[in-house]
């Protein structure tokens, strides 16, 4: 009997795994689909520890250190995530995903130390998942500090021509390795030297709109090293677990590259964003004109308008004005205007962002217009405001081929009768370029902060 408890609860757990990862595609499931998947993992942790017995049927044993290790990460993970901002949501998945690169690069260190000379089979899993998970952890480290500012974008010269060289050394060194030309252990911990620099290296240049696509990719990476971990321990629910994070996270790469119209090969290597030239061929605006627009105004044209769509940005969340955005269109709708939202897929600063921030708030779903969908409705829209966001509107993405996020899908705002932008200052966002929009005719800037702007706004529509 407790031979088939250990391969049930693995089973248990694959299970839960699978059925979480579906109900996370919709808003209502997510969040029991993450208690699913959470209650899976628990399954398995605690089998592992009571159940599993190596070849010598010797149980693990060492008791004491894995409960305080388990207590002091479920507390230190339960107080960051209850602290945590949605601004800094971004900032702690790469934190996140960082240490489970790290833990993968871990269980390779410790398995080569313990088998210095494995077969062949074992030692290409274990370099695969030291590599792996040491370039998901460097990268990701850069990422968290680069999303909470503390790391600026450097594009280094020939930097190109340098991770060329080192993944070169790795295949080298893995080859070496692997064809038994060499057994030396230095060999093995200069492949993690190689790694964590390319690591750095990969991500350092890489800004902007682009971030994303980053984060999900190193999450691929991560779910990859996984993987070799379930593989080298023959743990069914931590191979499964591996392979459906790496999957995802490829496919959710692939996807919001596919969604705008680049290649994952022109998003690492052209390091979108990092490039912080100005749109329009480098023709500076700050002596164009703009017109600007008053509370009691916007709150007219928009009572009086028929459809009303509001494009979320990073902005929103800096200001935690999700919910202030919600009474508005609350305060609309009882207007009898039509209001919906615009979602760029790369708006924010990670994969959904803008979709989880009006969850929060209990925007409904069927309010959200994918890109597609919002850009087909636009001819036919009044007013579009747009709160915070700036780079998935702008226009040079269509325009200007000297731009770096030229060719671009965006959110083309400029179909409908009004536009109305709601920043704090009329600085460039996060790629670091200018936006055209905002000198255009049919633009009016609404400056303040969104929070604020938002609450005025809904008093001032009340009394229209």
């Amino acid at each position: 009997m407790e031979s088939i408890l250990l391969p049930l609860s693995y089973l248990i757990g694959s299970v839960t795994f699978i059925m979480g990862l579906k109900m996370l595609s919709h808003p209502d499931s997510a969040r029991k689909g993450n208690l699913v998947a959470a209650f899976g993992m628990t399954i398995a942790i605690f089998a592992t520890i009571f159940l599993y017995k190596n070849e010598a049927g010797a149980s693990l044993g060492n008791y004491p250190w894995i409960f305080c290790g388990l207590l002091i990460g479920t507390f230190v993970g339960t107080i960051a995530a209850k602290k945590v901002q949605m601004t800094a949501m971004p900032e702690m998945v790469s934190l996140f995903n960082g240490m489970g690169g790290a833990c993968a690069m871990l269980i390779s260190l410790i398995e080569y130390h313990h088998d210095p000379n494995p077969e062949t089979g074992k030692l290409v899993v274990i370099i695969l998942g030291m590599i792996i998970g040491t370039v998901s952890f460097a990268g990701s480290m850069v990422a968290w500090g680069k999303l909470n500012g503390r790391i600026n974008d450097h594009t280094i010269p020939g930097a190109q021509i340098i991770n060329f060289l080192l993944f070169g050394g790795l295949l080298f060194l893995a080859i070496m390795l692997i064809g038994g030309f060499s057994t030396s252990s230095a060999f093995f911990y200069g492949m993690l030297a190689l790694a964590a620099l390319y690591g750095i290296l990969f991500v350092m240049p890489i800004g902007g709109a682009d971030m994303p696509v980053v984060i999900s990719l190193l999450n691929s990476f991560t779910g990859c090293a996984a993987a070799f971990g379930g593989f080298l321990y023959n743990n069914p629910v931590m191979l499964t677990g591996g392979i459906l994070v790496g999957s995802a996270g490829t496919i959710l790469t692939i996807l919001m590259c596919n969604a705008m119209n680049r290649s994952l090969k022109n998003v690492l290597i052209g390091s979108f964003g990092g490039n912080k030239t100005i749109a329009g061929g480098g023709v500076s605006k700050e002596g164009g004109n703009y017109k600007e627009i008053s509370l009691s105004d916007t709150a007219v044209l928009m009572a009086y308008a028929q459809k009303v769509m509001i494009i979320p940005g990073y902005g929103l969340a800096v200001a935690q004005a999700q919910h202030a955005c919600h009474e508005l269109e609350k305060v609309l709708n009882e207007k009898g205007v039509e209001v919906s939202y615009g979602i760029h897929p790369v708006a924010g600063r990670m994969p959904g962002h803008m979709n989880v921030l009006l969850a929060e708030a209990d925007v409904p779903y069927e309010k959200l217009k994918e890109m597609e969908d919002a850009n087909d409705e636009m001819s036919t829209t009044n007013v579009v405001m747009i709160i915070g966001a700036n780079d998935v509107v702008n226009p040079a993405a269509k325009e200007d081929p000297a731009s770096p996020i030229y060719g671009m899908p965006i959110l083309e705002v400029e179909k409908a009768d009004h536009v109305i932008v709601n920043k704090r200052s009329m600085k460039p966002g996060y790629a670091g370029i200018e936006n055209d929009l905002f000198y255009k005719p049919k633009t009016s800037m609404l400056f303040g902060d969104a929070k604020k702007v938002l609450q005025d706004l809904v008093s001032e529509l009340k009394n229209v």
